[in-house]
């Protein structure tokens, strides 16, 4: 039988804050395909995080009936390439004072003590933040677009330069995009559009860039849209669902499963020929090019 293996390769999953968002779904996946899988957390909700694990307020189970679990769970700011570049304010802030290790370089470097190196097979980019993401891009200023686009699209870059090192050849780095980085999403704004396209455009030059490099491959995955907690700061976000799981090719929304079970095909051997690819996982809505036909309204001709 054709099947997902991943037993005795370790993944990286940045941006895993909670159990019900994409990075959480993929992280799941990995695991159930056999991948020891190890996470990123934003400083900020890093103690949080630890709380919930330690109490068993998170999923860990599997669709077979059993378990998986983190091996282990670094705090990453991936604003921050190196920790020359973290300013003073944001050392003494109450939410990281104390937490140390955070820029790219620094977990980069924490995971390779911790396993050797190279010591990696999957590295996920799960971020995404856009400070001014309720405003029109009309609206947005240069510091809130470059903040979108720093976060959710140059992050990806520094992680490729500071992790490619430590993957195994053979690897396989994903991201995760959205349809307005390809056609316009009104209330997607403060320059999230912008750095959705870019991060497209990364995907394709570091599939050559490090596969010749590293020997990896680097696809992303665009996704419908998901009500997490993260995507709360989209005011509009359960509009977004319900107009997918009308208007789509298929119609429905699709599930953060979905996406950890691409996600999860995409790193394995299945997917040895696959790289610089934007990957639709969104039940065909990308495909679409006007409203579901039964959503029309007939014209009254009286």
């Amino acid at each position: 039988m054709l099947s997902i293996d991943l037993s005795g390769k370790r993944a990286f999953v940045a941006g895993v804050a909670d159990d019900n968002g994409y990075g959480w779904a993929i992280a799941r996946s990995l695991a159930a395909a056999g991948a020891s899988v190890c996470v990123g957390t934003w400083p900020p909700v890093l103690a949080i995080f630890n709380r919930l694990r330690e109490k068993g307020r998170l999923d860990f189970s599997l669709d077979d009936g059993g378990s998986w679990d983190i091996e282990g769970v670094y705090p990453l700011e991936a604003m921050y390439d190196t920790a020359d570049a973290v300013p003073a304010e944001l050392r003494d802030d109450k939410r990281y004072r104390g937490l140390s290790g955070y820029s790219i370089q620094e977990v980069a470097d924490a995971l390779a003590a911790d396993f050797g190196s190279p010591c990696l097979d999957v590295v996920v980019h799960s971020l995404a933040n856009g400070p001014e993401v309720s405003k029109p891009l009309v609206e947005t200023s240069r510091a809130g677009y470059l903040a979108a686009l720093s976060a959710s699209a140059y992050s990806m870059v520094s992680m490729v330069q500071r992790f490619g090192p430590l993957m195994r050849p053979g690897g396989a780095v994903v991201s995760l995009s959205y349809l307005a980085g390809e056609r316009v999403i009104p209330g997607y704004g403060g320059g999230m559009s912008s750095a959705k396209a870019a991060l497209e455009s990364d995907t394709r030059t570091l599939s050559y860039e490090a596969g010749r490099r590293f020997g990896i491959r680097v696809n992303t995955i665009s996704a419908g849209p998901l009500a997490s907690r993260a995507a709360k700061a989209i005011g509009s976000i359960g509009n977004m669902v319900e107009y997918y799981e009308q208007n789509a090719a298929l119609p429905a929304c699709n599930t953060a499963d979905d996406v950890g079970r691409a996600a999860a095909f995409l790193c394995s051997p299945l997917a040895a020929a696959i790289t610089g690819e934007t990957l639709h996982v969104d039940m065909g809505y990308h495909a679409m090019g006007m409203v579901a036909e039964d959503q029309l309204t007939e014209v009254d001709e009286t």
